[in-house]
């Protein structure tokens, strides 16, 4: 099944303007963020999306609500929705789509990063 994704519009917190997103978010994992964020009190400003080291591999993806950005982050909007991104994590999110999958085994939201050269046997950590 073959899915689309939304073209972001950056909103400049800090840097060019013209900046290129790092990751994009399908209308399914943009839909599920504004569905959790709607249960929330009170509602975070938007999404951050990262990359910590730890897990198997080295590194981990981290989701969280923030109420709103940091300093050296950049904040993208898809649709209505901001996404901030750290200067570090944005090196490895470089070409990243995230996705929400609903299958029979599992819910949840997929990563799908072209940089990554190797996965844990679980799948919730990577390495560049």
């Amino acid at each position: 099944m073959a899915t689309a994704t939304v073209t972001p519009t950056p909103e400049v917190v800090t840097g060019a303007p013209k900046s290129q997103p790092p990751v994009t978010l399908t209308p399914a994992a943009i839909a599920k963020v504004r569905e959790i964020m709607a249960t929330q009190d009170p509602i975070p400003a938007g999404l951050r999306i990262g990359v910590v080291g730890g897990g198997c591999s080295g590194f981990q993806y981290s989701m969280s609500f923030e109420n709103q950005s940091g300093m050296m982050d950049k904040v993208f909007k898809f649709d209505d929705l901001k996404v901030f991104v750290d200067a570090t994590s944005a090196m490895y999110l470089s070409n990243c789509t995230v996705d929400y999958v609903e299958t029979l085994e599992a819910a949840g939201f997929k990563f799908d990063n072209a940089a990554v050269k190797s996965t844990c046997g679980c799948g919730s950590s990577f390495s560049v």
